[in-house]
């Protein structure tokens, strides 16, 4: 019975299994392949836009397709589907995961607040096959030489300004390829009217990001579907119709015959056929919010086969008609079916600008947290779909600049050679940041990592020097927007950089206040000072300066260091580094709050009350390990350790105002409150010691002492500093530091507003930086 009643339970749980993937597969169509479901849009328009011609005979549309057939079977199927997709990072894809990896196993990150306890970090995992001596000789390469990494950083960078730059190119040539295919039924429709239709959806796209798209999403999927079935239909018929020998082209020689042929003409037009993989990228990007598995099934069992079909049916149409190059797509439709077709069109021209806008906010975000981004005002739009964002001030730019290219090309054709350089060097950036995963996390032979990055590299590189050749025709755009935006990160992460450098050499020496006594030479007062700095070791220098000029301080000071760890996410149970700063009758803590890159840091104003519950917590923890006094050389780098329920821990009251009510402390199991009695939103915390006789009175009183301190309010302390380079810098450095960080840093959101500190208990410390 027991094993007819096991069998049940595993049937059971593989229906589960298989019916969620098949969930995650259907509404990863509406996420993930939008922007490589339009493509056939504009893919044969701009491939046929420079010189090269179509002749009496098939060579050249047969070549094309040949070109286009195997790109789209080598990038998205062989590299994506097959290999780049298990490089994930805690199940997370993208540029940034494959850097995070990179990082956490060859030391190769320049953030400066890395510790020892991040390690630790359940997400943090590491791969631990038997380490080679080729992945040891590069990880010893990379971590000896400094200017490799920084370089790795700006190929990161690179990739990642790219990516923005499809935000804006993207949206431009979906919806105004779609929107033109009006001008085949209403012929005296003049150029402006649709060039206005196309701003006018672009403008309603944009305009509506700040209501979310949750209300919408579920639409998103039906779109594609239908618009994948559609596309594949017409494909089906005009291969009947028109021409049913266009399979030939599957063979590679109609490659070489094109090439061939047509010379420097055939080179230059695999700017356009690149296209044709626009979005394939976003697979691995998304791959967070669904699974290896279900992208797989859904890009092997619908979207590969419906595009090829595409694509083949609108080749057996151009062969047979190749007079209508510019306007093969929507005439190879059928008449009884095109305007079904073109709303159809229109509306996953839509879907796709809204999934390209949704990644530019997430890689954006994710820049941010890594110190690689001003600070933005980040906007959650839906409480049930975790990583749903908004950012208002990139969403307007996008928007203008999106408006500008549609309106100052008025072309899809000139829009494609930007859009083209964008996509395939995102797709280089990865192949490159692929194969050190190879040698450094998978411990392959670095024969491996070589013919990966031969293979597809060599690929990825031909069409890149097509694209190149296309600049001066439309491909500077992708070029000026990604220098722009990465000279905007390199600048900023340099200028934060110095800054930390300037913080961690001019730290408050902890000798002086050790000798100073428990009342650190001035009056302390009723309350607690959250100090926020960057400093995840030693007291900052803002302490001293303030200080200095008000010789008065809180009763209890914690040191607050908000920082992001190259892991995707941080499980709240460990969110929290407690330590104490100097023996116990100082009254300093610090405390180290650990998000990851892929982590939005949320309104919390609950923020006061969730600490003083895990330093109550840490007092408990440190008292029952036994825990020795330290010398001065080890309060100087602080003790820091991950803060957990213990056994004894401090429950929160409900009411801040009623009669005392006090609860006692407890140390029984049954009374540990759950996470999220932790996290009783806008209530003080009260606690009655004197009734708990197991209490030792050491505790008793540092936890009454804090207690108090809570009550009578806190203060936050953050510094106000100007940012200046010594008069010995260079004058590049002078520009960098005096004019473009100073510039970034008074224009970007103020640290209070993007740490949520309320503005009433703000105190700000001015402080002149010479870096």
């Amino acid at each position: 019975m027991d094993a007819e009643a096991s069998g049940s339970a595993t049937k059971r749980s593989e229906v589960s299994s298989r019916k969620n993937v098949l969930t995650l597969a259907y509404q990863s169509l509406g996420i993930v392949y939008g922007d490589l479901s339009t493509s056939p849009l504009y893919v044969y328009k701009s491939t046929f836009s420079g010189k090269l011609k179509l002749h009496e005979n098939d060579d050249e549309i047969l070549g094309v397709l040949s070109f286009i057939f195997w790109t789209f079977t080598l990038i998205p199927l062989f590299k994506y589907i097959f290999i780049v997709l298990t490089a994930d990072d805690n199940g997370e894809g993208g540029t940034f995961a494959l850097y995070s990896l990179l990082c956490r196993h060859a030391k190769m990150s320049l953030l400066p607040n890395q510790q020892p306890a991040d390690e630790q970090l359940s997400t943090y995992k590491l791969m631990r096959p038997c380490e080679t001596s080729q992945s040891s000789a590069v990880k010893a390469f990379f971590e000896k030489h400094l200017r490799f990494r920084i370089f790795l950083l700006v190929v990161v960078l690179l990739g990642t300004c790219m990516v923005i730059g499809d935000g804006v190119l993207t949206p431009a040539i979906s919806v105004l390829s779609a929107v033109s295919g009006v001008n085949i039924k209403i012929h005296n429709l003049h150029e402006n009217c649709i060039v206005a239709i196309a701003c006018v959806i672009l403008m309603g796209l944009f305009a509506l990001q700040h209501y979310g798209t949750e209300r919408v999403a579920f639409l998103f999927a039906p779109i594609v579907i239908t618009w994948l079935i559609c596309i594949s239909g017409v494909g089906i018929y005009n291969i009947i119709h028109w021409n049913p020998k266009i399979f030939r082209a599957i063979s590679p020689y109609y490659m070489y015959k094109l090439l061939k042929k047509t010379g420097m003409e055939g080179w230059v037009s695999l700017g356009g056929v690149v296209l044709c993989i626009t979005g394939a990228e976003t697979m691995f990007a998304d791959l967070g919010h669904f699974s290896q598995l279900s992208i797989k099934m859904a890009f092997t069992g619908l979207v590969y086969p419906c595009l090829i079909l595409a694509y083949m049916g609108e080749a057996a149409f151009l062969s047979k008609h190749k007079w209508d190059l510019q306007r093969s797509f929507y005439k190879a439709i059928p008449e009884a079916v095109f305007w079904p077709v073109f709303v159809v069109a229109t509306l996953a021209s839509v879907v796709a600008s809204q999934a390209v806008i949704s990644a530019t906010f997430s890689i954006i975000s994710q820049s941010s947290a890594l110190s690689c981004f001003p600070r933005v005002k980040i906007v959650h739009t839906s409480n049930q779909i975790y990583g749903r964002i908004y950012i208002p001030e990139v969403n307007w730019i996008l928007m203008c600049l999106c408006l500008a290219v549609t309106i100052g090309f008025r072309d899809t054709n000139k829009i494609g050679h930007a859009c083209g350089l964008a996509v395939i060097t995102v797709m280089f950036v990865t192949t490159c940041l692929m194969s050190l995963v190879i040698i450094i996390v998978w411990k392959k032979n670095i024969l491996t990592a070589l013919s990966f990055l031969i293979v597809f590299g060599s690929i990825e590189l031909l069409y890149i020097s097509a694209c190149l050749y296309k600049v001066p025709e439309g491909g500077w755009v992708p070029v000026v927007l990604s220098l722009t935006f990465m000279a905007i990160m390199y600048i900023w992460h340099y200028g934060t950089l110095k800054k930390y450098e300037f913080d961690s050499q001019n730290k408050v020496s902890m000798r002086r206040i050790l000798s100073s006594g428990p009342s650190l030479g001035m009056v302390r007062v009723p309350g607690i000072g959250l100090i926020y700095t960057d400093l995840v070791t030693g007291i900052p220098a803002i302490f001293g300066h303030f200080v200095t000029n008000l010789p008065a301080f809180h009763k209890v000071l914690v040191f607050v260091c908000i920082k992001s760890v190259q892991v995707p996410y941080v499980p709240s149970e460990e969110r929290y580094l407690i330590g104490r700063i100097g023996p116990k009758e100082y009254r300093m803590f610090r405390c180290i709050v650990r998000y990851g890159y892929k982590e939005v840091l949320q309104d919390n104003y609950d923020f006061e009350n969730q600490l003083i519950v895990k330093i109550s917590e840490f007092i408990q923890m440190d008292f029952e390990e036994n825990c020795i006094e330290y010398d001065t050389d080890t309060y100087e780098n602080d003790m820091v350790r991950v803060v957990r329920p213990v056994e004894s821990v401090i429950k929160m009251i409900l009411s801040d105002q009623e009669e005392n009510s006090i609860l006692s402390l407890h140390k029984s199991p049954e009374s540990l409150p759950n996470e999220n009695a932790l996290t009783v939103r806008k209530k003080q915390v009260k606690f009655d010691f004197r009734k708990s006789p197991k209490l030792d009175c050491t505790i008793r009183k540092e936890l009454m002492d804090l207690i108090e301190a809570k009550e009578a309010g806190a203060a936050y302390i953050l510094g106000h500093s100007q940012v200046k380079a010594k008069n010995s810098s260079s004058i590049l450095k002078k520009f960098v530091i005096d004019v473009a960080y100073s510039f970034l840093r008074k224009n970007c959101r103020g640290p209070n507003v993007a740490l949520s500190i309320p503005h009433i208990s703000l105190i700000e410390v001015g402080m002149i930086y010479y870096i």
